[in-house]
């Protein structure tokens, strides 16, 4: 016998991860170069040069009992030194170690914030369209998400809702942006209307309501859009990052939590983040890597090969007759289904070796993800799938 909680977690397990294995089968079927999979955000893009030298570099020069072995459950305090000292320089913050807790990819920080902050009852905000595992990080803890309905204008945070939303429950609300699944970026603008109605409603419930900025793709921004960076305009922000996307890392599983000095209870928070770690069962991030990224804090993945990939679906699915938001950023491009029921699309488009995601699974029914961080080839041969599939919907 499963817990309840888990059976519920089963009966409505990622939809993403269920493409993506029906992906597989399909692809020994029918022969991979014949299935097109547009369902995960697994990076095509190699890492960077930087990464393999750092992995050389580490194990033959430094002591493997270090490098291996256990640290602070926070992590290596040069590591997180030299996180703090990067993210200085490129924001004007001023960061030091303290504030910064090495965690087991973004999601593993996720999980260590809502274990941190959350009392059993207590309300975390989201903006939909949203990355479905919010839902399991938030009640993991015996907290409630609350989705604010999305604004499919622009697909900028509806802030009329989100205001209205807002209660004395609220301990929390995540932000992502870069966004998946619509690849839009929070604009500047949105951030400080967003960041003074927190400041109004904190006053008004004498309350603490933390921002959460989970930031896998901050990196990944095209035509010299800027990612504006959140502590800088409200006091109570956390910052979730990973190297997942970035370096194009995500089996490996690293990333970091920022707490600022300003947060409200900070030492409370920073202190309970770094036990949250160990109990959660991570201890700490993974030894190894920490010290990698520690040597690859300016090196990138290869922005031009996105942004190619974008350029190219975008205007073969436009071509084909389907409508998105232009994405300024992430690797993701969130489309109008033809139909009411974009299930029955995704359904339809399998029977021609397509795999897309439907957008209930992002709290968005009417829209479709695709992930075109896929190899250039599945792209251009993917079009003319999708040409005869419209053909069903003309």
């Amino acid at each position: 016998m499963i817990s309840e909680k888990m059976r519920g977690y089963v009966e409505n397990s990622s939809a993403i991860r269920a493409m993506f294995e029906e992906g597989k089968k399909m692809a020994d079927q029918f022969g991979a170069e014949n299935v097109y999979d547009f369902s995960l955000g697994n990076p095509n893009v190699p890492a960077p040069a930087e990464v393999k030298n750092a992995i050389e570099e580490i194990l033959k020069n430094e002591d493997a009992r270090m490098v291996h072995g256990y640290m602070n459950n926070a992590g290596y305090e040069d590591v997180r030194e030299a996180v703090a000292a990067s993210l200085n320089q490129r924001f004007g913050t001023a960061f030091h170690k303290e504030n910064i807790l090495m965690t087991v990819g973004a999601a593993g920080g996720m999980n260590v914030l809502m274990k941190t902050l959350l009392n059993p009852g207590d309300e975390v905000l989201t903006f939909a369209p949203y990355f479905g595992e919010y839902r399991a990080y938030v009640t993991n803890y015996d907290g409630i998400l609350k989705e604010v309905e999305p604004d499919t204008e622009t697909f900028q945070p509806n802030l009329k809702k989100f205001e209205q939303m807002l209660s004395e429950k609220t301990k929390a609300v995540i932000v992502n942006t870069p966004n998946n699944p619509t690849g839009v970026v929070y604009s500047e603008a949105t951030i400080q209307k967003m960041a003074a109605i927190l400041e109004t409603k904190q006053k008004e419930f004498g309350t603490s309501i933390y921002l959460i900025s989970d930031e896998p793709y901050r990196e990944l921004a095209y035509d010299g859009v800027e990612v504006p960076y959140l502590t800088k305009y409200y006091r109570n922000t956390i910052v979730g990052y990973s190297f997942s996307k970035s370096l194009s890392l995500p089996g490996e599983r690293i990333g970091y939590l920022v707490m600022p000095d300003e947060l409200d209870s900070a030492k409370d928070i920073i202190a309970a983040a770094a036990v949250a770690n160990r109990i959660l069962g991570y201890v700490n991030a993974p030894s190894l890597f920490q010290r990698v990224i520690a040597k690859c804090l300016d090196a990138k993945a290869d922005l031009e090969y996105y942004n190619r990939n974008r350029e190219t679906l975008y205007n073969g699915l436009q071509k084909a007759g389907l409508t998105c938001i232009k994405p300024e950023g992430a690797f993701y491009l969130f489309v109008k289904s033809p139909i009411a029921d974009e299930k029955e699309f995704c359904q339809k488009a399998k029977e021609y070796h397509l795999l897309i995601v439907p957008g209930s699974s992002f709290a968005c029914p009417g829209y479709v993800r695709l992930a075109y961080c896929v190899s250039y080839e599945t792209i251009v041969n993917a079009l003319p799938k999708f040409e005869e599939l419209m053909k069903n919907y003309k």
